[in-house]
């Protein structure tokens, strides 16, 4: 009997077709893609364009957090247990951006080793981005 040989997993190639609990959608410059205070019930991956995220205070006032390109996810404080959206994201041009269901991305990052180093060391580079800017 012959063992069935896995294919290799590519997490690119994941994150840009669309499957269970994976949607890829369109949006045009300043759509929103959600906002501050809606659920939060997935994370985004930004395959083209560039999606801005902004925070509107309780004062009204409204600031830039991000601006993020190809490449990027966003929105993955729903893994940290972030009920709720903490900001804002919108298109800054058109973008094609893939939708990954909290279920569907812990799923993955548990049982795809090349898709959690790709998350983990996305992650990292953010944090250590984010610490150089404060330094």
């Amino acid at each position: 009997m012959r063992k069935r040989v896995k294919a290799s997993f590519d997490p690119k190639e994941f994150l840009a077709k669309v499957g269970e609990g994976k949607t890829i959608s369109k949006y045009r410059r300043d759509q929103i893609i959600f906002s501050q205070g809606q659920v939060a019930e997935a994370v985004f991956f930004i395959q083209q364009g560039k999606v801005k995220l902004t925070v509107v205070s309780e004062q009204g006032k409204e600031a830039v957090v991000a601006i993020l390109g190809p490449c990027h996810f966003f929105g993955e404080g729903c893994l940290n247990g972030h009920p709720l959206r903490i900001a804002t994201s919108r298109a800054v041009d058109e973008s094609v951006i893939t939708r990954v269901a909290t279920a569907t991305m812990i799923a993955t990052i548990h049982n795809e080793p090349k898709f959690s180093e790709l998350f983990m060391s996305y992650l990292l580079t953010r944090s250590s981005r984010i610490e150089g800017e404060f330094r």
